[in-house]
């Protein structure tokens, strides 16, 4: 069993090593990069929209997963981060980048967006 002062303390040991906040920094880096947006974010933020206008039920985990996949992979490629993004961003970082941005994004489908 682990205790949430454990994680905390994990976490903020690689955010060290790193330098910077990665689960933030990737999130950022998935809206802002404009071919990956284009090609992949808005895509899948309409998918989500759509389920959300139509009253079915969303599992964000399974339609954003794909997506924040090839986001971490094209993030760690862009910035040549050392080691493979399966040993960079762990399954937990993977499921907070999910939380964040679905989160975040139903925020502003709920105001209208992704229309």
């Amino acid at each position: 069993m682990v205790k949430i002062y454990e994680v905390t303390e994990i976490d903020q040991k690689d955010n060290e090593e790193l330098g910077f906040d990665l689960i933030d920094d990737a999130s950022v880096w998935m809206r802002n990069d404009a071919q990956f947006y284009r090609k992949e974010f808005f895509p899948t933020m309409s998918k989500v929209a759509d389920k959300h206008r139509e009253g079915v039920a969303i599992d964000r985990h399974k339609l954003l997963g794909p997506m924040v996949e090839k986001g971490i992979n094209r993030y760690c490629a862009t910035y040549d981060l050392p080691g493979s993004p399966d040993q960079i961003v762990s399954q937990q970082d993977r499921h907070a980048i999910i939380d964040r941005l679905f989160s975040e994004e139903m925020d502003q489908i709920e105001k209208g967006d992704y229309k």
